[in-house]
């Protein structure tokens, strides 16, 4: 997974060597290794003002980070399988997290819990997005459907 940041300069990048990745898109180079997940990482997202990277992975967690100092702000627990996708709220306060466990789940950024669990699917979630508002969640699945949540 890649994401871009909101003004273009840099990437975000996560890896079957389990670390996410700061890229500098001018000079190509990697600025920062992010380490602490014990397996792959399949999802990354960056928050609007650049600050902070959201992260999910085999080892069935969701980390969040602070790119200034490349350590953990926050590993968020809670599902059973692989986390394949996640999206960051436009305010950066909750993250929603789409898993192999079948459930997608809504996580508050400043405990690190669990808000909410979205179960219904059938199959393993492998997108999930938010509303720019944050009232609404989508999330895409195995089971060939595509539910929207009302938060």
């Amino acid at each position: 997974s890649v994401a871009l940041s909101a003004d273009g300069t840099r990437a975000l990048s996560g890896s079957s060597d389990n670390t996410v990745r700061l890229w500098d898109l001018g000079t190509g180079k990697t600025t920062r290794a992010l380490k602490g997940h014990a397996h792959y990482v399949f999802s990354v997202a960056l928050s609007a003002d650049g600050t902070r990277a959201l992260s999910g992975s085999s080892d069935n967690t969701v980390r969040l980070w602070d790119l200034g100092t490349g350590k953990t702000i926050h590993t968020l627990e809670g599902h059973t399988d692989t986390v394949w996708s996640v999206a960051l709220s436009a305010d950066g306060t909750r993250v929603l997290s789409g898993s192999s466990d079948t459930t997608a789940r809504l996580w508050d950024l400043g405990t690190g819990k669990t808000i909410r669990t979205l179960k219904g699917h059938s199959g393993i979630i492998w997108s999930v997005a938010l509303s720019a508002d944050g009232t609404r969640a989508l999330s895409g699945s195995s089971d060939n459907t595509v539910r929207l949540w009302d938060l």
